[in-house]
């Protein structure tokens, strides 16, 4: 049985709290008892949540230093530094052996314990440059879902925490038993880490000048047709250099970039909510080539289209289950 301590501080973040309490302290019929799951922090009672809700915590940061695995459920702001108590328990439990766990913004404490100098980390994909900035010694991997070395582990945002945790079940306990706990929290089996934290993010067209409005607009309801550079420019009479300059100084990008996104936007839209061959999404946004597609979606978004859809697409907890059987 695991020893698992969430360290948790106030304002606590619930959702990455309850990633980890679901996964290591929820008992199940017919499961395995995993983990002796405890919550701890520094001054044992009450602890407000994000959520406006009181969290009672019986334990202090001694119980941080013996555990075999701690996660850090999120941070209040990346301006506070952890406390010198908090620094110290952490840096002791990793190396007594533990595997010491940043979820989301809880990758900036173990970055100022140091724990994760000269390594590869993540956080959420919102706070990724601003991890970078802070601390230099850190190879910082934006996008993945978690980033683990055995001995420590980052992830970014939201549902990422719960993927982490089903991992280090994974990597502890077996795949059996975390299949098992993903059934009954009716998730993914498996999300590998490397597999993107949001797949496509787009690029806000609203400040767009009128001038590139309607070419823009134009482009989204033809991804069909030819839309190579020469073939725009021809359509709005000018030069290819001279839409090319308007793409870069307008939207900071490329024609060609451009017109990528906007097709693999449509993609993963229509993974998401329709049951159409790979092969006709394909060549409903103009890439004939279903292996090409397939190519070019990886790239995008860090997984294939199949697993993109089981991810991703709508579920009810039946079909979860099934398909996870």
């Amino acid at each position: 049985m695991l020893d698992v301590v969430a360290v948790v501080v106030e304002p606590q973040a619930s959702f990455e709290l309850a990633c980890v309490a679901d996964v290591f302290g929820v008992a199940r019929d017919g499961v395995p008892r995993l983990a002796d799951f405890r919550l701890a922090t520094e001054q044992p009672g009450q602890v407000r949540a994000k959520a406006g809700y009181q969290i009672l915590v019986e334990y202090g940061l001694d119980v941080v230093r013996d555990a075999e695995v701690v996660f850090v459920t999120g941070w209040p702001t990346p301006d506070d530094l952890p406390s010198d108590s908090l620094t110290d328990a952490l840096v002791r439990a990793h190396a007594n052996g533990a595997t010491v766990a940043g979820l989301c913004s809880g990758s900036y404490v173990l970055a100022a314990a140091g724990l994760l100098n000269g390594r590869t980390a993540t956080t959420h994909w919102s706070q990724t440059a601003d991890l970078g900035r802070r601390y230099p010694l850190i190879q910082v991997t934006p996008d993945v879902l978690f980033v683990d070395h055995g001995d420590v582990a980052t992830s970014g945002g939201a549902g990422a925490g719960a993927d982490l945790a089903l991992h280090i079940v994974r990597r502890r306990c077996g795949n059996a038993l975390a299949d098992t706990i993903a059934r009954h929290m009716v998730l993914p089996p498996h999300r590998v880490g490397g597999q993107r934290q949001y797949a496509i993010q787009s690029r806000r067209r609203h400040h767009t000048p009128e001038s590139m409005g309607g070419l823009l607009d134009w482009c989204v309801d033809h991804l069909t047709e030819d839309l190579s550079l020469r073939a725009l420019a021809k359509r709005c009479g000018v030069s290819p250099r001279t839409l090319h300059r308007r793409f870069e100084a307008q939207l900071g990008t490329t024609p060609a970039a451009w017109v990528q996104e906007q097709r693999m936007m449509r993609a993963a839209t229509l993974l998401q909510t329709t049951d159409l061959p790979v092969a006709a999404i394909a060549a409903s946004i103009g890439l004939n080539d279903p292996a090409n597609f397939r190519k070019q979606f990886r790239s995008a978004t860090g997984v294939n289209p199949n697993r993109y859809r089981d991810t991703f697409a709508p579920a009810t907890v039946n079909n979860v289950l099934a398909r996870n059987s």
